[in-house]
């Protein structure tokens, strides 16, 4: 049975929501389509983008291009101590892209800014993405994992250094205890002389 391929260009994103006050962000993002799932690589924040230039191919059969009409990127923000973090989520829809595809036989179109939805239902930053839809070709199904598509994966476990981390660090009063070492190092540097 013949099917299609649907290619897409995960080029890079800017102004994203940082979880972090402190340091660079490392980030990934979750690709759904139907029922495949991809995951891109961790990639730094630099100079308030980050780039991925990473191609995924969804290999689709004539009922999934026809049913399912949305490609969703979820954005995680990875934490090195605590589950990963929500930085956002954007979807392309593609009915239009699939229609005109698969009257044409194929169809590509240039990366282009989508904007990233927050939880709260805000936006904040952009995902830049490039799309090529190519029909009638033979879509192996064969060997291609299928696992649900829920956006953000599971819960990841908790560990418990880091529970007691942010617990305790948000708690210390660092400005008096700044101020409080600086004394005694001066106090103490005096006695030494």
């Amino acid at each position: 049975m013949k099917g299609g391929v649907l290619e897409v260009l995960l080029v890079s994103s800017e102004d994203l929501k940082h979880a972090h006050i402190l340091g660079s962000s490392k980030y990934y993002v979750i690709l759904c389509y139907g029922s495949e799932v991809f995951t891109s690589k961790i990639t730094q924040e630099g100079d308030k983008k980050v780039w991925w230039n990473e191609k995924f191919v969804f290999k689709l059969s004539p009922s999934e291009w026809k049913d399912v009409t949305k490609l969703r990127l979820s954005i995680m923000e990875k934490d090195k101590f605590h589950e990963d973090h929500f930085a956002g989520e954007a979807t392309v829809y593609l009915r239009g892209v699939l229609k005109e595809g698969n009257q044409k036989g194929q169809i590509e179109l240039k990366p282009a800014p989508y904007n990233v939805v927050l939880r709260d239902g805000t936006y904040k930053g952009e995902v830049k993405v490039g799309l090529k839809f190519i029909s009638n070709v033979e879509a192996d199904m064969v060997g291609t994992e299928k696992t649900g598509c829920s956006g953000v994966p599971e819960r990841q476990a908790v560990s418990v250094y880091r529970t007691i981390l942010n617990f305790t660090l948000l708690r210390i009063p660092w400005p008096r205890f700044l101020l409080f070492h600086g004394r005694a190092t001066d106090q103490s540097s005096k006695k030494n002389k």
